[in-house]
């Protein structure tokens, strides 16, 4: 057990040693700063962005967020065909056709008019 938390100590110092030796040199000023999504990282602060952008990225999160709530859904009703799951998966499902055809009667995901304008 001792050789083996040895080993994979030698192994992680031989990489870390390796890092610093190859990308030490790497050290402009863009490379330092932080990646903030799609912005520049040398310009002002407060430039104004698209409220269209950051409504479709949050609606984006928002079915991201169910769909990960359907895969466990799926995965249990295969094992367990009760009425009540059954209901509550269709309930589940209508809610999310609903909130997408709001969304998508509000102009929120109207693809070309985002790029358009």
């Amino acid at each position: 057990m001792s050789s083996l938390f040895i080993i994979m100590l030698f192994i992680s110092i031989i990489m870390i040693v390796l890092h610093l030796m190859l990308f030490y040199n790497n050290t402009s000023l863009e490379k330092q700063s932080a990646f903030e999504c799609g912005f520049e990282p040398l310009s002002e602060m407060r430039t104004p962005f698209s409220l269209r952008f950051f409504i479709l990225v949050i609606l984006f999160l928002i079915f991201d967020i169910e769909i990960s709530l359907l895969f466990p859904i799926i995965s249990i009703s295969t094992l367990m065909l009760s009425l009540f799951m059954k209901t509550s998966l269709f309930i589940f499902l209508i809610i999310l056709l609903i909130g997408l055809f709001h969304e998508w009667n509000e102009g929120a995901i109207d693809w070309m008019s985002m790029y358009l304008s």
